[in-house]
């Protein structure tokens, strides 16, 4: 998980990069067509060992993921890296809930003040003005509650599944859906609210192809290893050590030119760590 995370911190960098000239949808779709060849090359040359009979539960792992995933690539071309990243590993905290909700897991009675001081944590980071949260607030709100669905999707999904095959649902999905959506651009019209879903393809230039498949590589690279983890212990404790990406995108982040937190993010982004690990550390590391 931590090789995960910072491979993942690595790919939002390039991504932050390449999302100020590329559109968040365009991103995404190139970051899960590399996954796509490179797993589905890997799934040819030794097939796929496993019983299936998930298909929907296998698709939602694929669609949260992806939306969850574009939410985020659309917020880290307008805020910090550090506070992106931030939003979307509020996922641990969702992942725990999700899973005493829908798979039963025992949830330990410290979950409840970790929510709340979860929350504390978000609305520090997020510094509302008038009291609401704009729209990249709930953005990457959306994409640690996104994300977490999909997380929590494995641990059922890996009963069933080869880890390849949970892969390139993730990854399918991700790269079908925004086709789809950029094909439908020119003849839908929608408000500013939803841009962040809508957008004409740009054809990348130059030094951007780089970028695009340096996106795709780290991001497949760190894909791989967290599903795994995700898969070999509980999700509460994977989760936790997930939050290593937040320091690896503060420093990438502030080496792209994003400016120093200032004292009441860095206490909302300590906030959000404590909460996860008031939720995972109760459930031992087994």
């Amino acid at each position: 998980m931590l090789l995960a995370s910072f491979s993942f911190a690595v790919m939002g960098g390039f991504a932050k990069v390449v999302s100020q000239v590329l559109p968040p949808v365009e991103v995404t779709f190139f970051r899960n067509i590399f996954g796509v060849i490179v797993v589905g090359i890997a799934i040819y040359k030794v097939p796929l060992k496993q019983k299936g009979g998930k298909p929907l539960l296998l698709f939602f792992r694929g669609f949260m993921g992806f939306a969850a995933l574009l939410a985020y690539f659309y917020i880290m071309a307008h805020i910090p890296l550090g506070e992106a990243v931030t939003y979307n590993k509020t996922s641990p905290l969702f992942v725990a809930l999700f899973a005493y909700i829908f798979l039963h897991e025992k949830l330990h009675s410290s979950a409840l003040i970790a929510v709340v001081i979860g929350f504390i944590g978000i609305v520090l980071v997020a510094q509302p003005e008038g009291g609401s949260f704009d729209k990249y607030d709930i953005l990457g709100i959306f994409s640690g509650i996104g994300a977490a669905l999909a997380y929590t999707s494995i641990r059922e999904l890996r009963n069933y599944y080869d880890t390849r095959a949970i892969v390139m649902s993730f990854m399918g999905v991700g790269s079908v859906a925004p086709l789809l959506l950029m094909l439908m651009t020119p003849f839908v019209k929608v408000s500013e609210e939803f841009d962040w879903m809508f957008s004409p393809f740009v054809m990348p230039q130059g030094i951007e192809w780089v970028y695009v498949l340096a996106v795709g590589m780290f991001a497949t690279i760190s894909q791989l290893l967290m599903t795994k983890a995700y898969e070999l212990t509980k999700a509460g404790i994977v989760g936790t050590i997930s939050y290593s990406n937040i320091l690896f995108a503060l420093i990438i982040g502030m080496m792209l030119g994003d400016p120093v937190p200032d004292f009441w993010t860095v206490l909302g982004i300590i906030l959000v760590i404590l909460s996860g690990l008031l939720v995972a550390l109760p459930k031992g590391i087994k």
